[in-house]
């Protein structure tokens, strides 16, 4: 099993690239940031983990970027998105990102994705909540149709386009990955024959039932806490791969928290 890390990378937390330096130089595999593109003031949905929201989450930088950013202060770290609300985005722009993206890392990108939980975010970009995972689908298979054809093209209820011309393509196959601990969002990876990234569990035989349910799906579980006993769990269950939850501090708080998770990587490399 492979151990990485999951954050949000802010413009009050260390530098993306000072970030994914540090995390590579200590031997993690993969680095995942997480993305909100604003959250309205005012709120009708909860918080889902409850209490006041963390500032990261209207502070966060444009993932992209961010990983660029990484991706040039790096070699071997995996940049994955830990999720892209791919839902309020436009398709033919996102191709073109993670396209460009994957091929100037040098296909190292993981491509994480998700329905989203924020609705009034959701509106504030014209998407409606109601159909956001009959949306989800089209998109991802119009994206692998932009990223392999020549022509590519997409005729959807959601999503619909006639012939284009796209470059650059991605260096290799683009990993995706189901966000969600939901059954909807596992059923959605093995439908499209995807990856799931389900939020970690706390006890360690929940965290081997989560990883039996899905089967021959890769799975990597975000945000786990430095739990020896747990990762011990997952590895023996069969993940691909466990994210350990890095709060968004300052340079130096992140550096030293880094240092003290660092202890883990041997545990299950």
């Amino acid at each position: 099993m492979k151990l990485g890390i999951s954050t949000f990378v802010t413009d009050e937390t260390a530098r993306p690239d000072v970030l994914a330096k540090a995390v590579e130089d200590r031997g993690f595999d993969a680095l995942f940031v997480a993305e909100h593109s604003h959250i309205p003031v005012s709120r009708e949905t909860a918080y889902p983990a409850g209490g006041e929201m963390a500032r990261a989450y209207y502070r966060a930088l444009d993932p992209f970027v961010a990983l660029t950013a990484a991706a040039a202060a790096t070699t071997t770290l995996k940049l994955g998105t830990g999720i892209t609300l791919l839902i309020q985005r436009d398709v033919l722009h996102t191709a073109k990102s993670v396209a460009s993206l994957d091929l100037l890392s040098g296909g190292r990108f993981l491509f994480g994705v998700g329905v989203g939980w924020n609705r009034e975010e959701m509106r504030n970009h014209g998407t409606d909540p109601r159909t956001r995972g009959a949306l989800l689908d089209e998109q991802i298979q119009a994206l692998r149709t932009l990223w392999t054809n020549d022509e590519a093209e997409f005729h959807g209820v959601h999503v619909d386009f006639d012939p284009v011309f796209q470059w650059p393509k991605p260096a290799r196959e683009v990993p995706v990955y189901i966000g969600g601990n939901s059954t909807a969002a596992l059923d959605r990876a093995k439908r499209l024959e995807a990856g799931w990234l389900p939020n970690a569990l706390r006890d360690p035989e929940a965290a081997a039932a989560q990883v039996a349910q899905a089967g021959s799906v890769p799975v990597t579980a975000t945000s786990a806490p430095p739990d020896p006993a747990l990762l011990d769990a997952y590895a023996e269950a069969g993940a691909e791969r466990v994210t350990l939850g890095l709060p968004a501090a300052s340079e130096g708080d992140t550096l030293r928290r880094l240092d003290a998770l660092a202890a883990l990587v041997p545990r299950v490399s």
